[in-house]
């Protein structure tokens, strides 16, 4: 007796073209529809939306998502998973694919330009994808993203604690971000080793200067010494900028000798308006 073909889209694609998920790609499959409910009512999905979704996988969620919106851009970088991914899309008239590594992707280019990005993301790019969304495009307002449960809390941190870094920066300098709920490791094929949660983000403001975001990084990039050091060690701001970061700390009732840890993304922006 034949064994039966499973009906959940998922499974049946990954039996049907003989699909084996790629490890190093971080590819974990959806595989429990109920969570496409929940990721659409996250992102507030509006039938004029142009969403862009990283990482179509074998598209059960593209194909939730594209009855629901007004354009849906699907980038998918593994050519192992076109078959059964257009075959997902086929039904649907407003979905343009992108075979290509997601972070070679012009986004600027992308036409409609997305309002909204929704992914289940590889945990490989997860943060440089998001980062990278909310510098270079603009026209989005809301991200619901599934990613690595460190990640996701790593975006939402506040100053002062552990996982506060960059990426919280970053992120918080254009966006207010929290972390939505948890996800089973059970919704995914295979099932991963580390959690998993959705991230949220709604844009606040326009993507922070590129010399304001270099500013960031370089501060970051010595934790256990203090800010005004570090971006002294990173040779990029001049050969006083020791003396005039501890300075401008002072001007903004900071001690001198503070770490990056322990500012905001308000006083990050106020510090680098001082340095300019």
């Amino acid at each position: 007796m034949s064994e039966q073909t499973p009906t959940q889209p998922s499974l049946r694609r990954m039996r049907e073209f003989g699909i084996r998920p790629k490890r190093d790609l971080g590819q974990n499959f959806l595989v429990d529809s109920n969570i496409l409910g929940v990721i659409e009512r996250a992102a507030d999905l509006r039938d004029d939306d142009v969403v862009l979704e990283i990482g179509g996988g074998l598209g059960v969620l593209s194909e939730h998502l594209a009855p629901r919106v007004g354009h849906l851009h699907v980038v998918e970088l593994d050519r192992g998973l076109e078959e059964p991914l257009r075959e997902a899309l086929a039904p649907f008239g407003n979905v343009t694919l992108h075979m290509i590594d997601a972070l070679d992707l012009d986004l600027a280019a992308l036409d409609p330009a997305p309002t909204a990005v929704v992914a289940n993301l590889p945990y490989g790019i997860a943060a440089t994808a998001i980062l990278r969304t909310v510098e270079e495009l603009p026209s989005v307002d809301r991200w619901v993203a599934m990613v690595q449960k460190e990640v996701g809390e790593r975006f939402a941190a506040q100053p002062g604690t552990s996982a506060y870094g960059a990426p919280s920066v970053l992120a918080q300098l254009s966006c207010d971000v929290k972390v939505l709920r948890g996800v089973s490791r059970t919704v995914f094929a295979p099932v991963p080793n580390v959690d998993s949660v959705l991230v949220g983000l709604r844009r606040t403001g326009p993507p922070a200067d590129p010399k304001l975001r270099r500013l960031v990084s370089s501060a970051f990039s010595h934790r256990r010494k203090a800010l005004a050091k570090s971006l002294q060690l990173s040779g990029a701001f001049g050969p006083d900028v020791r003396d005039r970061t501890r300075a401008a700390l002072q001007a903004l009732d900071l001690p001198p000798d503070a770490r990056a840890e322990r500012l905001s993304p308000a006083q990050f922006t106020a510090l680098w308006e001082a340095l300019a």
